[in-house]
C-alpha cells in the first residue's frame, strides 16, 4: 500500500466536489474518489482517515451514509474484526435504481398538488404539470434504459 501520489488525490478532490455538487458532504466524495482508485480496493476506515488527512469519525459518518445507496459496501476478511469498504460490484447501477426509483414517488406526489390546485387557474398549475410530466415520463423510461446498460454490461463482462 503505497501513499496516494499528489494527481491521485487531485483526482479523488475532484470527485468530491462534483458529489458535493449532487448534496453530498465532501469528505462522503473523497471516499468515493479514493476507493474508485486505490490498491486494494477494500479500504479499512484507519486508511481511508490516513489517505483522506479526515477523522476516523468523519469516515464513519461518511461510509453509513453511502452503504444504503448501495454504491459502498462493507466487508470482512476472514479471521480479521476489522470492516473494510469498497464499491460495490454493482454499486453504480444499484444506486441509480434507488435513485430512480424515487421518481415514481416524486411524480405521485406532483400528482396530488395537481389535485389541489384543481380549481386554480391554469398557469398556477402548469410548473407542477411539467414536473409531474418529466417524472412519469423518467419513471417509464429509465427501467428500460439500466435494462440495457445490464444487457451491454453483461455482453462486455461474457467477451
Amino acid at each position: 500500500m503505497n501513499d496516494p501520489t499528489e494527481e491521485e488525490l487531485s483526482f479523488v478532490d475532484e470527485v468530491a466536489v462534483f458529489f458535493e455538487r449532487e448534496g453530498l458532504p465532501l469528505i462522503a466524495g473523497r471516499v468515493i474518489g479514493w476507493l474508485l482508485i486505490s490498491d486494494p480496493p477494500e479500504q479499512s476506515a484507519a486508511r481511508l482517515a490516513a489517505v483522506l488527512q479526515v477523522s476516523r469519525s468523519s469516515i464513519s459518518t461518511a461510509t453509513r451514509m453511502l452503504t444504503p445507496s448501495g454504491l459502498v459496501e462493507g466487508v470482512r476478511k476472514r479471521g480479521e474484526r476489522q470492516e473494510y469498504f469498497r464499491i460495490a460490484a454493482d454499486g453504480w447501477s444499484r444506486m441509480l435504481a434507488r435513485r430512480y426509483a424515487e421518481t415514481a414517488r416524486f411524480r405521485q406526489i406532483a400528482e396530488r398538488g395537481l389535485g389541489v390546485l384543481q380549481d386554480d387557474a391554469p398557469e398556477r398549475r402548469r410548473r407542477l404539470a411539467a414536473v409531474r410530466d418529466l417524472y412519469g415520463f423518467l419513471e417509464e423510461e429509465l427501467p428500460a434504459l439500466l435494462e440495457r446498460w445490464e444487457r451491454q454490461r453483461g455482453q462486455e463482462e461474457a467477451t
